[in-house]
């Protein structure tokens, strides 16, 4: 294992104090450690935050700032944080008109999350984001993962919640993002995390994982690898299929990398996925295309599309200022 970092013990200490130091304009440490926060609170809305383990970045930190959240909460890789981080970030960010929490569908982000709103003093409400096609479940979760989509939920839902909108108003516009959006991931490598020392799983040298989930469970099969336009094919087919027919819709496609892929490569897998959505008779009317929900140095990417409507295109549009999504300045 080649990584760079002093020991395995601090990595993520570490790795969230070079972040806030490089981020000091947007974000700051929460008390002893257990968040990050907006560095500059803002009294009267509905407080955003989310969680997860470590090695997903820039999810969840990276997404701290106007127009997203107002708190992450970091486990360690790949582990679930503390309801004592949850509540403590709540009772930090809570401005006055309830928390908000985005969780995505893994049994301890839930039982946590879960403990810390029944200790929560104030308005608590949910949302859970499950946007996998690839399985129904897997040894994390019961019914389908989370993954790429809790970034577009978290980008929609925290421009509701900057332009005024109440906790009733946010939960209900996340969950309807949230069943408007379907992602499905591909590895062509394992990562290695830290800890272990050696990669997660093996694959041969012409060898995929189609379905991967985003901390390295088995997919839907491991077949040979194959041209990225029959990847994209696959991949699209199934999210299309899951969907029925929404034939003639305005979509967001985002294609995210896992962390070990070149932009070159997320760029071509673009293009395929768009040709692929065109012959549907899907619109691509927003894109993203980068590392936004990663595996640590996986190899692969993932594939989402959302839905959308007048509402939704016009707070994914809205403007955002944090460390990994800047636009509308």
């Amino acid at each position: 294992m080649k990584k760079l970092i002093n020991a395995v013990d601090t990595v993520l200490s570490e790795s969230l104090a070079g972040f806030v130091r490089a981020h000091a304009d947007i974000v700051t440490l929460g008390d002893e450690g257990k968040f990050v926060r907006r560095r500059f609170p803002v009294r009267g809305k509905v407080a955003l935050i989310s969680g997860g383990g470590s090695g997903h970045e820039p999810l969840h930190a990276g997404f701290v700032g106007h127009g997203m959240l107002d708190a992450a909460c970091p486990g360690q890789v790949f582990t679930s944080p503390t309801p004592d981080q949850m509540l403590a970030a709540a009772e930090t960010v809570d401005g006055g008109a309830g928390v908000l929490y985005i969780v995505k569908n893994y049994e301890g982000d839930v039982m946590n999350f879960e403990m810390a709103a029944e200790m929560a003093s104030g308005p608590v409400a949910r949302i859970l984001t499950d946007d996998d096609v690839a399985v129904e479940s897997s040894t994390w979760s019961t019914g389908r993962r989370g993954v790429a989509g809790t970034m577009v939920v978290e980008k929609i839902v925290g421009a509701a919640a900057e332009a005024g909108y109440d906790l009733d108003a946010c939960k209900a516009l996340g969950d309807r993002v949230n069943q408007a959006t379907r992602s499905m991931g591909v590895a062509l490598t394992s990562c290695t995390v830290p800890a272990a020392g050696k990669p997660t799983f093996t694959l041969g040298e012409n060898e995929m994982e189609m379905g991967v989930g985003i901390h390295g469970e088995p997919g839907r099969r491991r077949v040979p690898l194959t041209p990225a336009a029959e990847i994209a094919a696959e991949m699209i087919g199934a999210i299309v299929h899951d969907f029925g027919d929404f034939a003639g819709s305005d979509v967001l496609l985002l294609v995210n990398g896992f962390g070990g892929t070149p932009a070159m490569e997320l760029y071509l897998m673009f293009d395929n996925a768009a040709r692929m959505l065109d012959k549907h008779g899907l619109r691509v009317a927003r894109s993203a295309v980068g590392n936004y929900v990663t595996s640590l140095d996986m190899a692969g990417c993932s594939l989402t599309v959302t839905k959308l409507d007048t509402e939704t295109a016009r707070l994914w549009d809205a403007r955002v200022h944090t460390a990994a999504l800047r636009w509308g300045m």
